[in-house]
């Protein structure tokens, strides 16, 4: 659900227009449309409706408090890949019930805590994990439900920042290993294995890597039952991308932008026929696409420069509040809230970062700006202001959630002075 469109010139978030918010709220802030949240979280949920499936958020994409416990309102369960996203979870509602716990590298702690807290699943990633786990399991008299994250060596041809399923990644356990892996699991007694899990990267804009990745694990899943193991759930990561580029259209005021509006159908549809097949349950773990399009960065013109005829609009936002763009060249459209005809130029837009590689866009055609101007980086909502950090002693960005007229900030603005605590 695309929520931010122009209205008498003027960028507006559902029926709030952003520069209302920018005369109370500090530069540059962060800005979310929880009607956005909750339309994409439904239509994940309706586009699986006829499968026991549970839609679990991957909080590293953003975990913000008001976010998190509007998702867990909603019936979310929770995709996490640290003892503190646990935290997170279970501090705003989601029942550990339905916690996945995923990640390459947990600690003997995080998995401790994990185990306490009686978690769904752990996404187990090596043998020496899985061995791990079944002797701190065994020291806590318990038992770990494990689902064996799979390494399907499919190449989704994405950046290889976003890349997680092609054999030269780091995640997941080989195919080849599989059989050696069943002989030890055999021999744990504080773990059960109940399900097959595959991540194949983000930005997947089709079904293929689904349809791929299910055809692996149903496989798998039938050479588990061979050797006298049943499985109980599938779990086929998330990764659904989201539009970038020219997300603002001219249609009327509230109407979904054409990627957006049917990609949960269009991409899963094709899946539940394969994945109904399996009878059992299914776990899906977007991130990207429950959140990005429902956020933007919103920032100041702090001054603009020509070298040599090269533009630069140097904002107070860089690459500490957004650094995709420097990270994996990544694109956002750039906005002005205000609209006006004028002049278009082609400019850098520069934050205010000691370094060369602080950028949110490079060559890009924008209306001559001024001074004081103010400017939305859309798509935003996901990796932004989770991956956002203090370097140069800049204190984070504040985080609004818009609901209808009306606004909250959700998280303040940093303080310098508690930077160090």
């Amino acid at each position: 659900m695309q929520d931010f469109h122009y209205r008498n010139n003027e960028l507006h978030c559902g029926d709030l227009a952003v520069t209302t918010v920018a005369q109370s709220v500090q530069t540059p802030f962060y800005l979310y449309s929880k009607r956005a949240i909750a339309d994409n979280f439904r239509a994940f949920d309706s586009a699986l409706a006829g499968l026991d499936h549970l839609i679990c958020y991957a909080l590293k994409a953003n975990s913000n408090d008001a976010i998190l416990t509007l998702l867990s309102s909603l019936g979310a369960g929770a995709d996490v890949v640290s003892g503190g996203e646990i935290y997170l979870a279970l501090k705003n509602g989601f029942g550990p019930g339905k916690i996945v716990f995923a990640g390459v590298g947990k600690t003997d702690e995080e998995i401790k805590y994990a185990l306490e807290q009686d978690i769904l699943s752990f996404n187990v990633e090596s043998k020496q994990e899985l061995e791990v786990l079944n002797e701190i399991s065994g020291r806590l008299n318990k038992r770990a439900r494990v689902e064996l994250r799979i390494n399907p060596n499919i190449d989704i041809h994405g950046h290889p920042y976003i890349s997680t399923g092609k054999s030269e990644n780091k995640f997941g356990v080989d195919l080849d290993s599989i059989p050696a892996l069943m002989a030890s699991l055999k021999a744990m007694q504080h773990v059960d294995l109940v399900g097959l899990h595959c991540h194949t990267g983000s930005q997947i804009m089709n079904s293929a890597p689904y349809l791929a990745t299910i055809k692996v694990l149903s496989a798998l899943r039938e050479t588990f039952k061979a050797d006298g193991i049943e499985l109980t759930s599938i779990d086929i990561g998330g990764g659904i991308g989201v539009q970038y580029e020219n997300v603002l259209t001219a249609d009327p005021p509230g109407r979904s932008d054409p990627f957006d509006a049917d990609a949960p159908d269009r991409i899963l549809n094709p899946l539940v026929p394969e994945l109904a097949k399996l009878n059992c349950k299914v776990i899906f773990e977007p991130g990207r696409a429950l959140v990005a399009n429902t956020g933007i960065l919103v920032s100041r013109v702090l001054f603009t420069k020509e070298t040599r005829g090269k533009h630069f609009i140097v904002v107070d936002s860089g690459m500490t509040e957004l650094i995709r763009p420097s990270l994996y060249n990544a694109y956002h459209d750039i906005v002005p809230l205000k609209q006006h005809n004028g002049e278009v130029i082609r400019a850098d837009v520069v934050g205010p970062i000691c370094e060369s590689g602080d950028f949110l866009a490079k060559e890009r055609a924008l209306p001559r700006l001024e001074r004081g101007d103010l400017i939305a980086v859309m798509t935003t909502g996901a990796y932004g202001f989770s991956l956002s950090s203090n370097y140069n002693a800049r204190p984070r960005p504040a985080e609004v959630l818009v609901d209808g007229k009306e606004f909250d900030i959700v998280r303040e603005r940093g303080k310098v002075r508690n930077l160090w605590t």
